[in-house]
């Protein structure tokens, strides 16, 4: 078996092209000690304000700090926000594709009030979907065909927001399949009913694999994971389905069967926001710079188990997945 650092050293290799809703995440952290008198309502007493990337922003920062050449597409607009946010991807090494459209439509925040490491409130500042929509600015398609043409892998960071569409979809999709060798990679929606027969690789999670699939469950039935496989694989036909189960692991499917379970690893978990974005960053990297779909699970499952010990949105750190993986290569 290869070494799994020497895999991870193959990521700087590749260059990935993340294309999505880009957001800012805001986090204002403080303490609580009365009610207030003008409502039954908790007094927030601010202590500090911090701010990271969101959205396939986060997704960006995952992959850059596995060492991968990253370029996001999206939309950021010049307020104050987007600003901030800029400045965060540019000292992270993320080349941002920004085509000032719709320059009045305000970069999307999320503000997250935390109280002793929990959450009390988010409160989200967007405007409708249309506004963020990027395939109706006149020079889109030049500068999509112009990012597509320098990349191993792609990933469509789909948050609802509005910037991924069923013809943006289409253009990725038709590219790949017409001799361009890239990986496309979806982290999917399934309530924006898109279609995305094809792709290189789905992540949904344990509940949007139920939703994709069109199937409902009681709480206390068993998960149908082969039965949500198989209809997955026939609605939409994608090279390798990895389903996160949360507590669960994760299911590595390929032409509707399920080929492998990694189980989770045991581990505090303090904040699961972003645990997703690891997962589809590190997948995608690793497949696209030669990795096998097991042992890049194998590895994406690792990186997802050392954000999630972190409260908030947090990017894996390099040097912690090596540590994470020396301590787990025995057992690997």
């Amino acid at each position: 078996m290869i070494d799994p650092l020497v895999q991870l050293a193959k990521l700087k290799n590749i260059r990935v092209l993340v294309i999505g809703d880009i957001m800012l995440d805001h986090y204002l952290w403080g303490d609580v000690y009365r009610i207030s008198p003008e409502a039954p309502v908790p007094v927030v007493h601010a202590l500090r304000d911090t701010y990271t990337a969101g959205g396939a922003a986060n997704v960006a920062l995952n992959l850059t700090n596995l060492g991968v050449r990253t370029t996001l597409f999206g939309h950021v607009a010049p307020d104050e926000a987007g600003q901030r946010l800029a400045s965060i991807l540019s000292d992270s090494g993320v080349e941002l594709i920004n085509l000032n459209h719709n320059a009045d439509t305000p970069t999307i925040v999320k503000t997250r009030v935390i109280i002793r490491n929990q959450q009390l409130c988010r409160i989200d500042r967007e405007v409708s979907r249309d506004k963020y929509q990027l395939d109706n600015s006149p020079n889109f398609l030049t500068v999509l065909e112009s990012a597509l043409d320098k990349v191993d892998a792609v990933i469509i960071s789909d948050y609802a927001k509005g910037v991924i569409t069923q013809s943006l979809i289409d253009l990725i999709l038709s590219k790949a399949s017409k001799g361009s060798n890239f990986l496309v990679a979806i982290d999917p929606k399934p309530a924006r009913k898109l279609s995305f027969v094809g792709a290189g690789l789905l992540t949904p999670n344990r509940q949007e694999a139920l939703e994709l699939a069109g199937l409902n469950i009681n709480h206390d039935e068993k998960y149908p994971l082969e039965e949500i496989c198989s209809q997955i694989y026939k609605l939409y036909a994608p090279h390798l389905l990895v389903i996160t189960l949360g507590a669960e692991g994760m299911a590595i499917c390929k032409d509707g069967k399920v080929e492998t379970h990694l189980p989770t690893e045991a581990r505090e978990v303090f904040d699961v926001s972003g645990a997703g974005d690891t997962v589809i960053a590190t997948l995608s990297a690793a497949l696209a710079s030669g990795i096998n779909p097991y042992q890049s699970a194998w590895l994406a499952n690792g990186a997802a188990g050392c954000v999630v010990a972190h409260m908030g949105t947090v990017p894996v750190k390099i040097e912690e997945l090596q540590t994470w993986i020396e301590n787990h290569s025995e057992k690997h």
